[in-house]
């Protein structure tokens, strides 16, 4: 489904990654929360492919968009 985003065990305890880089999607998310554009990150991280960034951002859509939230009610 992910052309450029893996998963290695090996790399960053197994986060999903750019492929061929230690760069995850975390980190991508992170630099755009913090008002990075995909320009911006591409001009810091030449080595990244635009595409990458840009499935970085679907991949973690798609994560947020797949959660199940369960409400949990703790008394003591």
């Amino acid at each position: 489904m992910y052309s450029y985003i893996t998963y290695d065990p090996q790399i960053l305890n197994g986060k999903p990654i750019i492929s061929g880089t230690r760069i995850s999607v975390e980190f991508i998310m992170e630099l755009i929360a913090s008002g990075a554009s995909i320009d911006d990150i591409v001009k810091e991280y030449p080595a990244l492919p635009v595409e990458g960034i840009r499935e970085a951002v679907v991949y973690a859509a798609s994560s947020v968009k797949n959660e199940i939230l369960i409400t949990a009610k703790i008394t003591a």
